[in-house]
């Protein structure tokens, strides 16, 4: 079990609702790198995906967050081993598939660079927090809480 920021909508009144919640892995949608996330950013589509009637989003329930960086723990790709540090962007992550802000996320091969930046491990800890405490923050800041 790990933790999530799981976003469902009200079919009846058309709102959506963030909340954090416990999930298993075996929830994460099918894909070939599992990877666990240390780092995400806050970003405006995030916005428009948490935020009323869930813009970008299509499919309920949802994990939004456009990037993260994190740790491969398993893969079915060759290109990576358990163990190596990755960052992931784009594919539209966090809108029309399941993102960072969450302890693990799953993708099909091809997502993620195979051979990440050098810098990308150390820069991105100095540019955002944890996804927690960004997405807690965030919500804090537009007086929206668990």
């Amino acid at each position: 079990m790990f933790d999530a920021l799981m976003v469902n909508k009200d079919e009846d009144t058309g709102k959506t609702h963030a909340e954090v919640t416990q999930i298993d892995l075996d929830r994460l949608p099918e894909g070939d790198v599992t990877v666990a996330v240390e780092y995400s950013t806050v970003n405006y589509k995030d916005g428009l995906c948490i935020g009323p009637g869930g813009g970008l989003v299509r499919k309920y329930p949802h994990i939004p967050g456009i990037d993260f960086a994190g740790t491969v723990e398993a893969t079915d790709d060759d290109r990576y081993k358990p163990g190596d540090k990755v960052v992931l962007t784009g594919w539209r992550v966090g809108e029309a598939h399941w993102g960072g802000y969450a302890g693990w996320c799953r993708c099909p091969r091809g997502w993620i660079p195979a051979r990440p930046w050098p810098w990308a491990r150390r820069a991105l800890p100095r540019c955002c927090l944890s996804w927690r405490w960004r997405i807690t923050g965030w919500c804090r800041a537009m007086g929206r809480y668990w």
